[in-house]
């Protein structure tokens, strides 16, 4: 069954959770609004979304060390309230994306972090693989533009972690995991930042090192 954009929009406004979210529950609901919101309800999610809003200062900073120790990470992940920083669920979620970090190397956690500088030059550069095709040359300029903004769309899925597919559940991504905890713990969960250490990273070949 096809499920109208207009349907998702006015599950969302009602339940407040999200996109994905609210197109699963018509799918699963074969587009009845009503067990649609009663099975948002059911799952938890229908008030995540509104925890979103709230406060989130207290939490953890957790590292994660990977490849032997060659890869390392430390992330910074807040929640509304001690005790929650200390419910295992949540430590448990500050784990798994510390080791997503690892593994998927994303460069900034949103993207709204990414600078408008960034996303010009990768623009620039799509234009300029696009021109190399000869298949492009008669294309006009407004259809050239769709493509380099989805290719833009899918470098801003690639970089920012919140964007990216969860290493160990592919079908969602970090913010939709996130979301998800959000409704189990009941208090709203910030991913605030991250930092990823990769051994010899950004070292030339033969370069000396200083001593100590």
């Amino acid at each position: 069954m096809e499920i109208s954009a207009g349907l998702v929009k006015d599950l969302r406004e009602k339940t407040g959770a999200g996109m994905m979210d609210c197109k699963k529950a018509l799918t699963e609901t074969s587009g009845d609004f009503e067990k649609a919101v009663e099975f948002l309800r059911k799952k938890g999610l229908s008030s995540a979304a509104k925890k979103a809003g709230r406060t989130a200062s207290e939490g953890l900073i957790s590292s994660y060390i990977h490849a032997g120790g060659k890869i390392g990470v430390l992330v910074e992940i807040n929640c509304e309230t001690d005790f929650v920083a200390r419910n295992e669920q949540f430590q448990a979620f500050v784990r798994d994306v510390a080791m997503h970090i690892a593994a998927a190397n994303p460069r900034y956690v949103r993207p709204d972090e990414v600078p408008d500088a960034v996303i010009d030059k990768e623009r620039e550069i799509f234009l300029a693989q696009l021109k190399q095709d000869p298949k492009n040359v008669s294309k006009p300029p407004q259809v050239m533009e769709k493509i380099i903004a989805g290719k833009a769309r899918k470098f801003l899925d690639e970089v920012c972690l919140v964007n990216q597919a969860y290493v160990k559940d592919p079908g969602k991504t970090i913010a939709q995991l996130t979301t998800e905890v959000i409704a189990k713990i009941g208090e709203n969960i910030v991913i605030r930042r991250f930092t990823r250490f990769q051994l010899g990273e950004g070292l030339r070949s033969g370069e000396a090192q200083a001593s100590a």
